[in-house]
């Protein structure tokens, strides 16, 4: 099969997006399959913090690429080559896992703000990131909110997860991207709710949002203060397996693997 396109996104900042696609991509690569994860957020990348990615390791990123001074191949970073050494991160030892990371560097991000992306060479990059890698599944670490470059990433995806707080304003949000999302025909949208009290109802979230958008809600995550103090020092998910928040996020894996 070709790979596929997961992208993961949310309307507003501070969902946990970045760490959900990490730990995500993460227990798929665990399943076995050959996983790519790319930090499309340009303007303010920072996913390569959670696989113990710093400045001075990162090599070529996704910026080079886009502006011709790097091959998609060059930029692809093997996670199970070089794992780093957090206790859930060396789980990651071995398997088939690349990342391919946006620049933190300032004038690289102004650049961009300044000339904006060449989507079309974006897709192109991701296209060839499936193809080199033999990639099974590519994560996307979509930008916040609505603009050019997270319409085309939702436009290319084979799965869509939207990212939610049970809360009005993301809500409303996830309203627009939903009915956005069935426009350009996206073949698998799911939800996921994070940062759920423990006090709620989490059953009563789950069908009350799945009855509001007709869509699935794949799993109810709770706002997490083990999770918060972990602060992107390692995967949360490999590193406490049993812990809650990682139970309900494992839950999430079969509706990506069993996508058609």
């Amino acid at each position: 099969m070709a790979g596929k396109i997961v992208s993961i996104h949310s309307f507003r900042g501070g969902t946990g997006k970045s760490n959900t696609t990490a730990n995500l991509a993460s227990q798929v690569a665990l399943t076995g399959k050959r996983v790519g994860v790319v930090d499309t957020d340009i303007q303010s990348p920072g996913i390569h913090v959670l696989f113990g990615l710093d400045e001075q390791k990162m090599g070529k990123t996704l910026n080079d690429f886009l502006h011709g001074k790097a091959t998609i191949r060059e930029v692809g970073f093997s996670v199970g080559d070089n794992p780093g050494d957090g206790e859930g991160l060396v789980k990651l030892a071995g398997k088939n896992l690349f990342l391919f990371p946006s620049s933190i560097k300032g004038g690289d991000i102004s650049q961009i703000l300044r000339e904006g992306i060449d989507f079309n060479m974006l897709n192109e990059g991701l296209q060839t990131a499936i193809t080199e890698f033999e990639l099974d599944y590519l994560f996307i670490d979509t930008h916040p909110g609505l603009n050019e470059e997270t319409l085309l990433s939702i436009a290319t995806s084979d799965i869509l997860i939207i990212i939610l707080r049970p809360d009005s304003q993301d809500l409303q949000g996830t309203s627009v991207t939903v009915d956005i999302a069935r426009s350009l025909d996206v073949p698998n949208l799911f939800l996921m709710v994070n940062k759920a009290l423990p006090k709620y109802d989490f059953a009563g979230i789950k069908s009350d949002i799945e009855k509001q958008f007709q869509a699935t809600v794949t799993s109810v995550l709770p706002l997490s203060f083990d999770m918060a103090e972990n602060a992107s020092k390692d995967l949360f998910s490999l590193r406490y397996p049993d812990h809650e928040w990682s139970v309900a996020l494992k839950k999430v894996v079969p509706y990506i693997l069993e996508a058609k």
